[in-house]
Order: structure tokens, then sequence, then C-alpha cells
């Protein structure tokens, strides 16, 4: 583990960084609290920092209140070295933010325990944040595609619409859906449907741009969303993805599988929400079924802008 040291006696410094480094910590030695703050700044500052309370520049504590200050993660353990024993200086230096403090002159062993208790910390810690990242995919993401789910593609659908309400920002939605695929489940079963639905995401978003968004908004339909894009891009757009899933049949354990999409693009215009976006595109999506399956159909209602009436 890395770990950061901050002491300007040089002598002290060097004895100390010497022992950390047979204990296994790969020590990047700094000499005042200005060059300690900066380490900590960088993205991959160390997660275990032992500071000297009195330094040029910073003193430790000052160093704690700043790394505080950030709300950063993860988290920085903080073990200032201390000179001061009187209890009113601990409670000072602890008020700082640091974690924990040893008096000077060093116990080595005590050094260890306390390094050994911090590291149990930050494992801990690190153990509740992939919980909490695993949470927030399961609330958020689809667990067959892994795209966006119902709830959070809409949710982001209503912050673009406001986002384009407030800055007359182009915007354009697409909803799409798999072309007889009740088909696939009632020839294959539900478990080919799956391996389809899963080869469709992936396609799908291989064909977005980076700023594009993708949620599965229900069964086999998808709900896409493309801010700063016109009409004309959006319907772009729609087609290469449209292509990208019908080029190649989805290689599956019952053999393979062609696969077409239906899209229905619409286009953001004045004083439109989300629902009314949701709903022109949805019967923009009507009519390319209608007009055969495996097309982009633009949504042709009042909203529509001038140059995309044309297409």
């Amino acid at each position: 583990m890395r770990l950061l040291f901050a002491e300007d006696d040089r002598v002290s410094r060097r004895r100390l960084a010497a022992v950390l480094r047979k204990w296994g910590y790969e020590v990047i030695e700094v000499q005042d609290g200005n060059q300690a703050w900066e380490v900590l700044l960088t993205a991959a500052a160390p997660q275990l920092a032992i500071l000297d309370w009195m330094m040029p520049g910073m003193d430790g504590p000052e160093v704690c209140r700043r790394v505080r200050q950030l709300r950063r993660e993860p988290y920085i353990y903080v073990l200032l070295l201390t000179a001061k024993a009187q209890k009113e200086d601990v409670v000072a230096g602890l008020e700082s933010g640091a974690d924990d403090y040893l008096t000077k002159p060093v116990d080595i062993h005590e050094l260890q325990v306390r390094l050994r208790a911090g590291r149990r910390i930050l494992e801990l810690q690190e153990k509740l944040i992939v919980m909490r990242e695993e949470l927030r995919m399961q609330a958020t993401r689809d667990a067959l595609t892994g795209l966006w789910n119902r709830a959070a593609i809409f949710d982001l659908l209503r912050r673009e619409t406001a986002r384009a309400q407030r800055g007359e920002i182009p915007l354009s939605i697409a909803m799409a859906d798999v072309d007889h695929f009740k088909r696939v489940n009632d020839v294959y079963g539900h478990l080919i449907g799956d391996i389809v639905l899963q080869e469709v995401a992936r396609r799908v978003q291989a064909a977005l741009r980076p700023y594009d968004e993708v949620g599965r908004y229900g069964g086999e339909e998808l709900l896409l969303i493309f801010p700063q894009c016109n009409a004309q891009q959006a319907v772009h757009v729609a087609e290469r993805l449209r292509r990208r899933v019908a080029a190649t049949p989805i290689v599956t354990p019952e053999g393979e599988i062609v696969v077409t999409l239906s899209v229905g693009v619409a286009p953001y215009g004045g004083g439109a929400d989300a629902q009314m976006l949701l709903r022109a595109a949805d019967e923009a999506l009507y009519r390319a079924k209608q007009q055969g399956r495996n097309c982009v159909v633009l949504y042709p209602g009042p909203q529509l802008p001038a140059e995309a009436a044309a297409l």
C-alpha cells in the first residue's frame, strides 16, 4: 500500500521511512505541509498519510482540514505525529480531521499497530463502496441487458427535456422495438430470447455516440436519447444502429437468428415535455411497424422542425 510521510526533520524522516518500507509500504517522502497537500490533491493520492504536526508551510492539522474539505473517495486515513501531549492539543488534532495520533518519540511497535488499524478501516470502506455501487447498479440498471432500466432512462429523459427547454438545445429521442420478438420466444424459448436481447443491447450501444443514452423501456422496447441532436441527425444515428443490429445474425446455442429493429424518432419542439416526446416517438414506432418493420420513421407531428419535414 502507498503511504505519504511528511516530516521536516530529514534524519527522522529517512529513519522512519526505512522502517515503513521494511513493512511493505510504498513510501512517498515529503518535507513540508505544502508538498504533502500537493501529493494528496492528485488523483492517485495515497490512502494512508503520516503527517508531522509542526512543519514548514502548512502544519499537519491544516493539511487534515483541507483533505476533509475535499470530501473525496477513496478515504484518506491520516495519522498525526506530535510532540504535544496535552489533552487539548490531541483534541485539536483530531478535530482537524486526523483519524489517529502518535506522540514523539515514535514507538515503532505502536506505529505498526495503528497503521494496521488504519488499513482495516480502509479495507472496510472499500467493501462498503463496492456494495454501494452494486446497489446503485441494481437500482438503475436492467439486470438482463445492463442498459439503464425504465425508471433511470425516464429520469434522464426528463433531465434532457428540461435542459432543452432552458437553453433551446436540440434534442431527439427514439423508441426501438425488436421485430417479431414474441416469435423468437415462442420458437426458441425465453433463455434464447434473453441472449438475443443482450446482443441487441450490445450492438445498439456500439452504434451510439458517447453522449447518447439508451435504456430498456419495457420487454423488447428500447428508449434512446440523443442530446444536441436535431431530427436529421437523430434519423442518421437511428439508421446506423438499425443497420448494426440487422447486419449479421445473432449466434445462439439454437443456431443463428436474424433480428431487425423498428425505430420511431421524435425531435423535441418548444413546449414539449417528456411524456409528449415519448408519445410522439411511440407513434412513429407504430408507423414503422405498419410500414413493414426493419425501418426508421420520423414523427411528422406539429413539433417537427422545418428542416426535418422534408425527410
